[in-house]
């Protein structure tokens, strides 16, 4: 059984004093939502204060980012090190790392791995950019991506990921639920090839890419799709608290025996 996850990515957004005043709006009704995974990913520079925030709710806190180095002379880089135990999950391989700031499949590999061996949750992110969907090549480019991503990685349950057709984020245009479903069933018969049947069965694959409260019952209908890595919306509390609140409202009676 696999339970349901909405991520919500903030991106560069937000003051700590900001951040503040949003989870404290949206904590109460955020926590008493059941049956579905919330995930918070603020800038770095609030991952404390919302810490602390969250003790004894039932909302998690996650990184947007991380270097796969410990220590080091990197700066400006955020280490694994210094997430652990700071938060429980961490976004890797945003199609905006891989874009902007040239990150690619193999670097995307070395911060899974060192997210899973720090205790960290990654979150690894693929999808196609528009000229590769138009020319159909978006089987191929994901294919690629999780391969590289997940090389001489052993089995893991704590992994999720995301699959964010990078033309679809930010501008409003999301994927089709069903193409969307289609692509999320080939990622998983991807790690099962890489992996095994049962681990690719038990893996949280959300999708990504201009989710709204309007449009997210469409997408978490589908079996294949686990939840939702929410950009822009996740700003919005009542935006955000309606694609908690009908994921678990779809998601519960999908998962009910």
């Amino acid at each position: 059984m696999r339970i349901p996850l909405i991520a919500g990515n903030w991106k560069m957004n937000t003051t700590v004093t900001d951040a503040e005043a949003f989870v404290q709006d949206l904590l109460d009704r955020l926590d008493r939502i059941k049956g579905v995974e919330k995930l918070l990913c603020p800038p770095f520079v609030s991952l404390v204060a919302i810490n602390m925030m969250l003790q004894d709710s039932s909302i998690k806190l996650g990184a947007q980012n991380m270097y796969f180095e410990a220590k080091g002379a990197y700066t400006g880089e955020i280490s694994p090190l210094m997430l652990a135990g700071l938060c429980e999950f961490v976004i890797l391989g945003h199609s905006e790392r891989r874009w902007y700031f040239g990150e690619t499949d193999e670097i995307v590999n070395k911060k899974v791995k060192a997210a899973l061996e720090n205790g960290l949750k990654p979150i690894l992110c693929v999808g196609e950019r528009l000229e590769e969907n138009e020319a159909g090549k978006t089987q191929e480019v994901i294919n690629r991506q999780v391969e590289i991503a997940l090389d001489s990685i052993k089995p893991a349950s704590d992994l999720v990921i995301a699959y964010e057709p990078v033309w679809a984020i930010g501008t409003g245009k999301a994927a089709s639920s069903e193409g969307a479903a289609a692509t999320i069933k080939f990622i998983r018969n991807i790690v099962a090839k890489l992996w095994n049947k049962d681990v690719a069965q038990d893996l949280r694959i959300l999708y990504g890419g201009s989710v709204t409260s309007e449009n997210v019952a469409e997408f978490v209908s589908q079996p294949e799709i686990d939840g939702a890595l929410v950009g822009g919306s996740s700003l919005k509390a009542e935006e955000f608290l309606g694609i908690v609140n009908q994921t678990a409202a779809i998601k519960g009676k999908l998962l009910s025996p």
